[in-house]
């Protein structure tokens, strides 16, 4: 998955996620909405299922017990997530931002994008559809929205 999935995940996240008052739509109507907006079918695809990972079921009990341990990156995620990376998603769970565990999906799905290099800008928008999709995170994600936001407009000026 290169950054034109991340773009059409953010997008979907932008468009039809965060959206409170409307029910989400359906995966064809997804498919629908995103080939009109002019997405590639495959991107389609390897973006819905990207989404279909945030519910973490493949991290089961290994995420659990690995929540309380000291996190030790394997050769592959030094590869791609590199210092600054690896101390910021620290630092968001130093600020309980995250959990132990939030942590471990947030690095499951950077993974699973595929990209070449992962920056801080990519991981603050992970760590935001990590917490939309768990239930109960309302405060975190209130202040993960604000630090990604907050950030952005202090850029256009």
């Amino acid at each position: 998955m290169k950054d034109n999935v991340l773009d059409l995940l953010i997008y979907l996240f932008e468009n039809y996620m965060s959206a409170d008052d409307e029910p989400r739509p359906d995966r064809q109507v997804l498919k629908l909405e995103l080939d009109k907006a002019g997405f590639a079918e495959p991107d389609i695809e390897r973006a819905l299922e990207w989404l279909d990972g945030l519910s973490g079921e493949q991290l089961g009990k290994v995420a659990e017990a690995t929540a309380r341990a000291v996190r030790v990156f394997s050769g592959q995620e030094l590869l791609r997530l590199d210092t600054d990376v690896r101390g910021y998603l620290m630092y968001l769970e130093n600020v309980r931002i995250l959990s132990g565990t939030q942590r471990e999906l947030v690095i499951d799905r950077l993974m699973a994008l595929e990209a070449d290099e992962i920056d801080i800008e990519q991981v603050k928008w992970v760590v935001l559809m990590v917490l939309f999709s768990q239930p109960g995170q309302e405060s975190a994600y209130a202040q993960m929205e604000d630090l990604v936001f907050e950030e952005r407009s202090d850029a256009l000026h």
